[in-house]
């Protein structure tokens, strides 16, 4: 009995709604938005189990990116708004302007959502293509930054002018005249656009690469290339963000040549005391032709000066008009022959020992050629073992490291100058007694 009552009571205040017309018409959108809400959660579970189980597909495997970015979760939020739009018809006693008006309030979520499953479209298109080859040498974020900045524009002006309920076309005749303001305010934005296109289309920059631009302190590797920064870490493993105009506008240097080639350069000289320079002396040619870098060198090189000094005739005998073998020169040819014999010194690219022009610190030996690898520590390695094998060979060809006086050094002569004045005095003092 008190049940039939309820249901008796229920049915009469029902019937009271449509003396309440306000009511009525709050009462229908709630249950609709209840029911949107519901069915909105329903398809979103139904949506990620389902993506879930089709990605176990190695064929399919793309739909993770495409979870993992929500999008299957954005487009899912979506229907809620569009249960409201078109259940609005339902509700009974709402007039046809909060019909509109709650309408167009609908569709703009529903574009909302539209616009941010796109987005993560974007990014998930972008971890897709970070996985492929061409990654490695052409970055595509740039262009995806400046696609998701024109969607959320466009977006943007579609939705206000859903609000408002005005055509979009008007507010984007509204934007023309704003042009001015809006490339004043966007003025960063554009010449990055412009100098990440240029960066790509020319094959300028790439992530990984090795760059160095010493005005905004960067020497290091590429990790980030966005449409509005670059981003570097030093070796130090401090992080540089450039912006990417900079990179057009300014000069750095790009060491990808050197990793793609193979070889690294050794580029370093040898300051040789001038007073150490002169000629050989045939004890020492002796000597130093049983050097097996030097065996063959030194045969050819004497029977090419014994050729030349023979045609002279008797002028020959003069030591002037003579042509004989230097110790700096046997040095060069050493240095040479011992690069040339170097297991890891690059052979098929370009490798010479020259001598620079003589100045106030020596006269340079400069060792130009480079490493059979790249890697830093390893090129720094091989570096430092020729420079130890040759410096520590000089004393064989009777010369010596130019090496600039020191406060030791300009001590120990004044103390020999001191001593040998004593030892002066101390002779002479007999004599004048």
């Amino acid at each position: 009995m008190d049940m039939q009552q309820l249901w008796y009571n229920a049915l009469d205040a029902w019937g009271t709604l449509d003396q309440h017309p306000a009511l009525h018409a709050a009462l229908g959108l709630a249950v609709l938005l209840v029911i949107s809400l519901v069915l909105g959660r329903v398809v979103r579970f139904l949506v990620l189990q389902g993506t879930r189980l089709l990605a176990r597909q190695q064929a399919l495997k793309w739909l993770d990116d495409l979870r993992h970015d929500k999008v299957f979760h954005r487009l899912a939020q979506t229907t809620p708004s569009l249960v409201v739009q078109f259940g609005l018809k339902l509700v009974p006693e709402l007039s046809d302007t909060a019909q509109h008006f709650l309408g167009n309030l609908a569709l703009a979520f529903t574009l909302l959502f539209l616009t941010l499953a796109l987005s993560c479209l974007l990014d998930a298109l972008l971890d897709i293509y970070a996985r492929t080859e061409h990654a490695r040498t052409r970055s595509i974020k740039g262009y995806v930054q400046l696609a998701k900045m024109a969607l959320l524009v466009f977006g943007a002006i579609v939705i206000v002018a859903t609000l408002i309920d005005r055509s979009p076309l008007l507010l984007l005749s509204g934007l023309g005249a704003m042009s001015a303001v809006i490339l004043l305010v966007y003025k960063d934005t554009l010449l990055s656009f412009v100098a990440s296109v240029q960066l790509t289309s020319n094959d300028m920059l790439r992530v990984g690469d090795w760059i160095e631009m010493p005005q905004v302190g960067a020497d290091g590797d590429v990790v980030d290339i966005t449409l509005h920064t670059v981003k570097v870490q030093n070796f130090d493993k401090t992080i540089v963000s450039i912006p990417t105009w900079r990179l057009m506008s300014e000069s750095f240097r790009n060491w990808r040549g050197m990793q793609q080639s193979g070889g690294r350069r050794i580029k370093r000289s040898l300051s040789l005391d001038a007073s150490s320079v002169r000629f050989l002396t045939p004890e020492e040619e002796q000597r130093l032709g049983q050097v097996r870098l030097l065996g063959d060198y030194l045969a050819l090189k004497r029977q090419e000066l014994h050729s030349w000094n023979q045609a002279q005739g008797a002028s020959a005998e003069l030591s002037a008009n003579r042509r004989r073998l230097t110790n700096v020169g046997t040095f060069r040819a050493f240095a040479l022959a011992y690069l040339r014999d170097h297991p890891d010194v690059q052979q098929n690219m370009t490798c010479m020992v020259r001598q620079m022009q003589t100045s106030a610190q020596g006269v340079p030996l400069e060792i130009y050629c480079f490493t059979r690898t790249t890697v830093w520590a390893e090129y720094e390695r091989i570096q430092g073992d020729i420079f130890d094998y040759l410096l520590a060979v000089l004393p064989e060809f009777d010369l010596s490291l130019y090496q600039q006086p020191s406060g030791s050094d300009l001590r120990a002569g004044l103390f020999s100058a001191r001593a040998t004045e004593v030892e002066r005095a101390q002779a002479a003092e007999p004599l004048e007694a």
